[in-house]
């Protein structure tokens, strides 16, 4: 198994490809902000052939490259239907206060292939399999990615901005609720195993049982407890 990564872009937005080995077929998770260069590097690098990109959600800090990337590779994007507008939108799904400096940065679209992602889903690309999961709270549309164990390494869920190191995705622009989150993390992240290797949307790597240790969100919802109005996070987009 290959899992390159890299930070992109302003926010340090975590660009992911998967593929089951060097130079073979993989998917591109998450091209975003300033990541169409590292997704290139790493296909060199790695001798990678693109056969899809996938997407955790809309905000313009995960799919900003997102129309050179499926250009340049002639391959789809899968995206959640409720998170679609954001690819054409980005202001409107970020609200004025972050959206406006970015319109004159951006060049926003939607690529020519557009596919959608649906809760439960099973997608196999490029010799892997990936279940779906629909995690709204960070964004109505947001999703989950995760890949079974096997001989070789332990489960890897793909998290988006559901669960970071020692934190959660903020949950206060357009589309996200913290109630919703809460259920989220309960629901797709509690039941997971705690050897799973958790790879988010921004910052380092972690597994679920560190989180389930010391992540004061995920305490909380194993706890039973609702929404705290005054923990919610604001870290990144």
């Amino acid at each position: 198994m290959l899992i390159a990564g890299f930070p992109a872009g302003a926010w340090g937005t975590n660009c992911y490809l998967v593929a089951p080995a060097a130079g073979e077929e993989c998917v591109i998770i998450d091209p975003g902000h300033q990541a169409a260069q590292g997704v290139e590097d790493a296909l060199k690098k790695h001798r990678l052939k693109p056969v899809a990109v996938i997407l955790t959600h809309g905000h313009i800090d995960h799919v900003a490259s997102v129309v050179p990337v499926c250009g340049a590779h002639d391959v789809p994007a899968w995206i959640h239907p409720e998170d679609r507008y954001m690819m054409s939108d980005p202001e409107k799904a970020l609200g004025r206060s972050i959206g406006m400096p970015l319109m004159g940065e951006l060049t926003v679209g939607e690529p020519d292939d557009v596919r959608t992602l649906t809760d439960g889903a099973e997608l196999k690309l490029a010799g892997l399999d990936l279940s779906v999961a629909h995690t709204p709270g960070h964004t109505k549309g947001s999703v989950t990615f995760r890949m079974p164990e096997s001989a070789e390494i332990p489960s890897v869920f793909f998290s988006g901005d559901l669960l970071f190191a020692g934190s959660i995705g903020r949950t206060d622009l357009p589309g996200g609720s913290m109630d919703e989150m809460l259920d989220s993390l309960g629901r797709v992240c509690l039941p997971l195993d705690d050897s799973t290797v958790v790879l988010s949307g921004h910052g380092p790597q972690t597994t679920i049982g560190q989180e389930r240790a010391t992540n004061p969100y995920l305490r909380q919802v194993a706890a039973g407890l609702g929404a705290d109005p005054n923990s919610a996070p604001r870290r990144g987009m």
